[in-house]
């Protein structure tokens, strides 16, 4: 199966660093982007290329801000399921923003500061690590901290278009402990998409603390969408 995987908010392709080699060594092929995180609509667009480039049928897998952006490219004809881990998945005309302002403000908010051009990017140090990823070895850390990159606010600001959940069937897995994205707003998500859910224990970072979970739940969805 062809799968295409996208990171979310400030992220890069090693937020699967963990998840490849277990999904590779089930025979699938793998694709990553790096998204310019200058608006959702070039997000999707630059996703969309990397759907083109693939051979057959598509499973998009997107974490965190990532399922924004699957939402949309799954609108590609050659994409068949779609796979959120701790991921967003608005509805048409919703934005990233309007799904987080309605719940109880997350955790993360203290440690993301704003940029001049109005970009966001978050600040690690010994107190964001001991409340947001408390469940994160040093190494993992460190993979964290080396993505570090800022996000435009348009990713958050720009309105979804159809949402491809509507039409694919879609897995969602849920990070119990989660202080980046509640987990209630995780589960309100996944059903009004009518997921299919698991739940991990865990914070935000899903891919690289339980990368057997994830690698398991896009092997689930890649075997269902392909028979």
């Amino acid at each position: 199966m062809d799968i295409v995987l996208v990171h979310g908010a400030g992220g890069r392709p090693t937020t699967w660093s963990a998840v490849e080699p277990l999904l590779t060594a089930l025979g699938h092929r793998l694709f990553t982007v790096t998204n310019p995180m200058t608006s959702l609509e070039d997000d999707v667009a630059h996703t969309a290329k990397a759907v083109a480039e693939t051979a057959g049928p598509v499973l998009l897998a997107g974490h965190s801000y990532g399922g924004a952006v699957i939402s949309n490219v799954g609108r590609h004809p050659r994409v068949k399921g779609l796979v959120y881990i701790a991921a967003f998945g608005p509805d048409e005309g919703e934005t990233v923003n309007e799904i987080v302002e309605r719940y109880e403000e997350a955790e993360i908010s203290k440690y993301m500061r704003r940029g001049p051009n109005g970009d966001w990017k978050s600040e690690p140090g010994p107190e964001f690590w001991a409340e947001i990823g408390p469940d994160l070895s040093a190494e993992q850390r460190a993979v964290v901290e080396a993505e570090g990159r800022k996000a435009e606010n348009l990713i958050f600001t720009q309105p979804s278009g159809v949402p491809a959940w509507r039409t694919l069937p879609s897995w969602y897995l849920v990070a119990d402990d989660d202080r980046t994205l509640r987990p209630e707003t995780q589960r309100d998500m996944a059903g009004r998409m009518k997921a299919t859910v698991e739940h991990v224990p865990g914070s935000h970072y899903t891919t690289l603390v339980w990368p057997q979970r994830v690698a398991d739940l896009i092997h689930t969805a890649a075997v269902a969408v392909s028979s």
